[in-house]
């Protein structure tokens, strides 16, 4: 499942870009070619959907995300990530899961390119989350040193998206969870 519909892909102008609060102040920026030359491997994890279905076994084939976060670290005060994708849209992180064992940004799901409709040509997959945090056409990640809702969170997912502890919606969050939402009308009541 997807927002709108899928972007078009042109190699020779796509690229993936990591910003924000790096160790550094700067960014980095790979092109498709660069990116693709990262090293790769194969994860074998079940995938989550928000929906309450689950596949099971997939082989995930692509760059490691704590390859991507060793050649563009992020500064000491970092505890989240944005992740960008095609059109605006984001997904957050805690930098955590972003750099667990499993989480890779696939180009291939069992053997086969990714189809356009399954986030061709980039998208990360972060097995022990829902779905929806690991956005499809992604583009690049943005350091961040507290906490910002993405662009599902901001609709009424949940801010974790633990599917174990079945995190599917904003109102099951627990203290801890995500950063303060306004109240409803979004006038911010101050205490």
């Amino acid at each position: 499942m997807h927002y709108g519909r899928p972007p078009g892909f042109r190699p020779d102008v796509w690229d993936f870009q990591v910003l924000g609060a790096t160790c550094d102040g700067g960014s980095t920026r790979w092109s498709y070619e660069e990116f693709l030359s990262l090293p790769q491997r194969d994860v074998v994890a079940d995938f989550h959907c928000v929906t309450k279905f689950t596949m099971l076994d997939n082989t995930w084939t692509g760059v490691p995300a704590s390859v991507v976060v060793l050649a563009a670290p992020p500064d000491a005060q970092v505890t989240h990530v944005l992740v960008w994708a095609d059109r605006g849209y984001t997904a957050n992180l805690r930098l955590a899961d972003l750099t667990g064992p499993a989480a890779v940004f696939a180009h291939s799901r069992d053997g086969a390119p990714l189809s356009v409709d399954h986030g061709w040509p980039l998208r990360l997959v972060v097995p022990h989350l829902y779905g929806w945090k690991g956005p499809k056409w992604v583009r690049g990640l943005e350091y961040l040193t507290e906490d910002r809702r993405g662009f599902w969170e901001e609709r009424g997912y949940h801010n974790v998206g633990d599917p174990w502890r079945e995190q599917r919606y904003t109102y099951q969050e627990q203290p801890g969870d995500g950063p303060d939402r306004p109240p409803a009308g979004g006038d911010r009541v101050e205490g």
